[in-house]
């Protein structure tokens, strides 16, 4: 096997072993804290964005908290965005003055955050926008924040995508050549063929970044990294967004690596007032979810304007740790199991342990269709505490307080009428 894929392959299984990661957005929106996407949202000019590169001083920027808090809560890798569609780039690139080395911080983020991945042991991976709303070859077109500017849309018409490419991959190259292994190249995003609402042609993709040669030189840099499908050509892993997908991810017919990235509250970037924050017990769940379905989960936290996670995603986070500590091995290098769980139930597997995930708690029994003859022990996981087990006859008629018959091969699992005190109550079944 050409050792560059054999990496590869032994990469993508790290990946599916992994299962949980942490996705970090954090740039310059963390200060007006409105989300990642103001300067869009509200027409923002370079000028008018211009105070909050100016005020950038993360003074409480910690990434040992960060990375530690992401290994309690049971995540095996993150994601940085080194330069979200702003265009500022956390570290000191040499093609552009548009870095935190220029803002009152003036030292590189990336380099740090690196190191406290390391440490604590996670994989590292690389987000990095495809657009860049601040550099001045890159048009303004249909998700630009001059875009409703007609006079700012005809100066942009003679700028050069290609110019810009040459820029994207100058910094592709310097993120890849600093900072030595990194596992996963995270691109953001092609939009081809999108105009603009007079359909005026605006849309980018592959042929604008020059994505084969791109990722090339990525694979080139980086023997074995995984890059996911946002350049406009397929990738090594797919990225559904803001939403679960009901079954295994496939292209082409066939199962491919996937990866669920999710928000804690809606937003990205720091979002000071936004108050939809998604439960523990949910989030618990949609890793399960994605899990079951061959998927891995990556849960942003977006950092405030000082450097830290805010104090309700610390939390969360370590919510979500104190259910993994107890219940890691029913996600960490499991993946989907070709049997059928019961209803408002998830399974995972592992060999021969089978997870199952009790979304909805019953009252004293659970029935698992054909699994009579299958099962030789039952446990909780988080105490290991014995499930018990029947069998009941199928002829069996139901009077008073005994059961009715259930069809043949039907294991029944017994259980307490007081629903565990874990998120998400496991049962470890150990399959003959």
């Amino acid at each position: 096997m050409n050792p560059t894929k054999s990496r590869s392959v032994a990469m993508s299984e790290r990946f599916r072993d992994w299962r949980f990661g942490l996705f970090v957005h954090w740039g310059l929106y963390s200060l007006p804290a409105r989300h990642e996407w103001v300067k869009n949202r509200e027409r923002l000019t370079d000028e008018d964005y211009q105070p909050y590169f100016d005020h950038f001083e993360p003074d409480l920027y910690d990434p040992r908290a960060w990375a530690r808090a992401a290994r309690e809560a049971g995540m095996r890798y993150a994601v940085l965005t080194t330069k979200h569609h702003e265009g500022f780039c956390l570290w000191d690139s040499d093609v552009s003055d548009y870095t935190v080395a220029r803002t009152p911080w003036g030292k590189d983020l990336v380099g740090p955050f690196v190191e406290a991945c390391r440490a604590e042991g996670l994989g590292v991976g690389f987000y990095h926008s495809l657009i860049d709303w601040h550099h001045p070859e890159f048009p303004v077109d249909t998700f630009h924040p001059q875009r409703d500017d007609l006079e700012a849309r005809a100066k942009s018409a003679g700028r050069d995508t290609q110019v810009y490419a040459d820029y994207l991959h100058a910094q592709v190259r310097e993120l890849l050549t600093r900072y030595g292994t990194i596992d996963i190249m995270w691109f953001d995003f092609s939009y081809p063929g999108r105009p603009f609402d007079d359909g005026t042609p605006s849309g980018k993709g592959k042929d604008d970044w020059r994505s084969e040669e791109l990722m090339a030189m990525v694979r080139e840099l980086q023997p074995g990294i995984l890059i996911n499908d946002r350049l406009d050509i397929p990738g090594d892993f797919v990225t559904p967004e803001q939403y679960q997908p009901s079954g295994p991810m496939m292209r082409d017919g066939k199962p491919v690596l996937w990866e669920a990235c999710q928000t804690l509250n809606g937003s990205w970037g720091y979002d000071r007032d936004n108050l939809d924050w998604k439960s523990p017990e949910l989030l618990v769940r949609m890793l399960i979810d994605s899990v079951s379905k061959d998927g891995n989960l990556l849960l942003n936290v977006g950092p405030t304007g000082r450097g830290e996670f805010d104090p309700r995603a610390v939390e969360t986070l370590a919510e979500i740790g104190r259910w993994t500590r107890l219940h890691s091995r029913s996600v960490h290098g499991c993946g989907p199991s070709e049997l059928a769980p019961p209803q408002d139930c998830r399974y995972t597997q592992r060999g021969n342990r089978l997870y199952l995930h009790v979304f909805s708690w019953p009252m004293h029994h659970l029935h698992l269709p054909g699994m009579a003859d299958k099962v030789r022990y039952a446990q909780f996981l988080h105490d290991a505490s014995e499930v018990r087990r029947t069998v009941s006859d199928p002829e069996q008629t139901a009077q008073n307080t005994t059961m009715g018959g259930l069809p043949p091969g039907t294991l029944t699992l017994e259980l307490p009428i007081q629903r565990p005190d874990v998120l998400v109550p496991v049962i470890e079944l150990f399959l003959d």
